[in-house]
C-alpha cells in the first residue's frame, strides 16, 4: 500500500535514499543558518531588539544541519552533493523569495521592509517545515535511530513558526498590515510552486535509487501534482494567516545547548 509512513520507512532503510535525504536537509539548515545570522548582524536600529531572536533562529537552522550529518555518520555515511533541483533555499531565491544573498552578503543595514520581507519569506517556509516534521514525528517518534533527532528539529520548527506569527502580528499592529499581506501572499504562492518542482525532483532522485516502477512512481507524481493544485486554489491561504501563538516569545533566551543530537 503506498503511503507517506510506507514512502518515508522504505527512504529510512536504503543508505543511498537516506544519504540523499539528509544531505538535501542538512543543505538546507545550513543554509538557513547562514541567513539568519546575516539578518541578524544586519538589522537596522529600529529593530534592533529582534536581532537574538534572529540569532537564534540562525543557531537552531545550524543545529539542525549538524543532527542531520550526525545521522549520516551514525550510519556511516557521508553527505553527497545535492542536485541543483533539489536546493528549495536557492530556488526560492531565484523565485525573488526572501532576502538576496547578495543584499546579505553586503555590510549595509537592511531596512525596515527588509525585515518584514525576511518574516513574511519565514512564516510561510516555516508552515511548510513545522507540517513535514510533524508528519515525520508522527510516524517516527519513536524510531530507536531517527526518534529524538525527529523529535528535537519539530519542536524546533513549531517555535520558529510561533515567533514569525507573533512579530508580524506586531508588526501590523505597527501599521505594516498591508505590506506584510501583500508579501506574504506572494511568498506563498511561489513557495508552493517550488515546493512542488522540489518535490518532483527528488522523488525522480529517489525513484531511480529505490528502482520504483513506472506505476508507482506515476503514482506519486500524481499525488505532487494533486497537492499543488489543492494549494493553487486555496491551501496556500493556511501560510499567510496570522493568529497570536499559545507560545509566546518562543526564542526569547539562548539557544538551548545541543551536545548530544541521536
Amino acid at each position: 500500500m503506498l503511503s507517506a509512513k510506507s514512502l518515508f520507512q522504505e527512504i529510512l532503510d536504503n543508505d543511498a535514499s537516506f544519504q540523499l535525504f539528509c544531505s538535501i536537509a542538512a543543505s538546507g539548515e545550513s543554509q538557513g543558518g547562514w541567513e539568519n545570522g546575516r539578518i541578524a548582524a544586519l538589522v537596522p536600529p529600529s529593530a534592533r531588539a529582534l536581532a537574538p531572536k534572529i540569532a537564534r533562529h540562525g543557531a537552531d537552522e545550524d543545529k539542525h544541519g549538524r543532527i542531520f550529518h550526525a545521522l549520516l555518520r551514525k550510519r556511516g555515511l557521508r553527505p553527497v552533493e545535492i542536485p541543483p533541483e533539489t536546493d528549495y533555499t536557492m530556488l526560492l531565491e531565484r523565485h525573488g523569495i526572501g532576502l538576496a544573498h547578495e543584499k546579505l552578503a553586503a555590510e549595509r543595514p537592511l531596512s525596515e521592509q527588509d525585515v518584514i520581507t525576511y518574516l513574511a519569506h519565514s512564516r510561510v517556509t516555516e508552515q511548510r517545515a513545522s507540517e513535514q516534521m510533524d508528519l515525520l514525528c508522527r510516524y517516527f517518534g519513536d524510531h530507536p535511530d531517527v526518534g529524538r533527532a525527529v523529535r528535537m528539529i519539530a519542536h524546533d520548527e513549531d517555535n520558529h513558526l510561533a515567533y514569525c506569527h507573533e512579530e508580524l502580528l506586531r508588526l501590523a499592529h505597527a501599521g505594516h498590515g498591508p505590506l506584510i499581506q501583500r508579501v506574504l501572499r506572494e511568498c506563498a504562492l511561489a513557495e508552493i510552486r517550488v515546493h512542488r518542482d522540489v518535490s518532483l525532483a527528488v522523488m525522480t532522485r529517489m525513484g531511480r535509487i529505490l528502482g520504483w516502477p513506472r506505476a508507482r512512481a506515476a503514482a506519486l507524481t500524481a499525488g505532487i501534482h494533486a497537492q499543488y493544485a489543492y494549494e493553487r486554489l486555496a491551501g496556500w491561504r493556511r501560510m499567510v494567516s496570522l493568529t497570536m501563538p499559545e507560545r509566546r516569545d518562543a526564542l526569547g533566551g539562548p539557544a538551548p545547548a545541543a551536545a548530544e543530537f541521536v
